[in-house]
């Protein structure tokens, strides 16, 4: 800590995102990265930039993106935003719908960020326990509240709700803004996106790093009524009005237009979690059912922290949260067919040994 820290900046608790480790035949499970490459066409829009354009300040506006975005989910351009990544469309929504008197509510168990941004902007809020079965109840939200905001499917359990559930959380709270983070909706879950031209309230944020595999070009957009934009865009123009270069623009651009490409990849990922999850399973896992690109498991004879050390000893790298209810969990990115078998293997070899130099659960 230095004396020249604000006192925000010693208050804070920053997000601690997965880790990028180099390791030798690293099979990387941690950070939910697409293990497919982009699009054909998404490189060779980005490599179509690198001229000596670059000199000059991208589109502020993204107005090519936006329109590009407004038709591919059937929305006028003024009813989309984009920023660099998800979470800087989130770190606007915070700081522009979600600040009120009455406290915001999420899940208790949920992305991590949430609770950072509120300390960041000094946002009041109350969590929200999932059940016992990992689950988000629509009936936990009938309480005052200034503002809703609901992953979907939730992380780091990969649990969806339906899109009739996201109706009846906007029908409790008709007069206050609600978000529905969609950073994994591409991988079995209901978009909220049909339900913005009904409610003027609804902000629905989604991002290009899982789904399209771009999450090294960093681009992240929200979809709402054009109030809600507005207020987005205010927020952007007094914190950087030229977030989105002018590689990330035409990268995005060329993914939606390769729409066989994503529907493939997208497949593979979804095939891939099944082929995970019955693996899994056949080691006595307990897996819950995921609709992202990622599984959440637990052994019931094994402790989370001791099987994720134990993997990491073998170049196999998981996510595992020390928070007391989720403790026992590994978070596992779905992979190729050969990081899944590596994984599986691994986790054989490990359970297979006597204790495996693990502790029990």
């Amino acid at each position: 800590m230095s004396r020249f820290w604000s006192s925000l900046t010693h208050d804070l608790k920053p997000y601690v995102p997965g880790e990028q480790p180099r390791m030798a035949e690293l099979v990387k499970l941690n950070t939910n990265e697409s293990p497919f490459g982009p699009s054909p066409g998404v490189l060779e829009a980005i490599r179509g930039e690198a001229t000596d354009t670059l000199r000059l300040y991208p589109d502020p506006q993204a107005s090519a993106l936006r329109a590009a975005l407004a038709t591919y989910h059937q929305v006028r351009p003024e009813q989309v935003f984009v920023g660099n990544g998800s979470d800087e469309v989130l770190a606007h929504a915070f700081a522009a719908l979600l600040k009120h008197d009455a406290p915001l509510l999420f899940p208790d168990i949920t992305y991590s960020f949430y609770p950072v941004y509120c300390r960041l902007f000094g946002i009041a809020y109350e969590t929200v326990p999932l059940d016992q079965a990992m689950r988000i109840r629509s009936s936990d939200y009938r309480r005052p509240a200034g503002a809703l905001i609901v992953p979907n499917p939730n992380a780091p359990t990969g649990i969806a709700l339906s899109r009739a559930e996201i109706v009846t959380l906007l029908k409790e709270h008709p007069d206050v803004p609600v978000v529905i983070d969609e950073a994994y909706v591409d991988f079995g879950a209901e978009t909220a996106i049909p339900l913005v031209a009904s409610h003027p309230n609804l902000l629905v944020v989604q991002t290009m790093s899982k789904s399209r595999a771009l999450a090294g070009l960093r681009v992240g957009y929200a979809i709402g009524d054009a109030d809600l934009i507005e207020a987005l865009t205010r927020v952007k123009d007094s914190f950087n009005s030229y977030p989105l270069g002018r590689p990330a623009q035409a990268g995005a651009i060329a993914s939606l237009e390769d729409e066989a490409y994503f529907q493939q990849s997208r497949t593979r990922v979804i095939e891939g979690r099944e082929r995970l999850n019955r693996g899994l399973v056949g080691l006595g896992f307990d897996v819950l059912p995921s609709s992202a690109n990622f599984v959440f498991a637990r052994h019931p004879a094994r402790e989370g922290a001791a099987l994720a050390s134990a993997l990491r000893q073998r170049a196999v790298i998981v996510r595992h949260f020390s928070a007391p209810r989720i403790s026992a969990y590994l978070r596992i990115t779905v992979g190729t067919d050969e990081q899944i078998d590596r994984l599986l293997s691994a986790l054989s070899d490990i359970l297979g040994s006597p204790e495996g130099g693990l502790a029990k659960a």
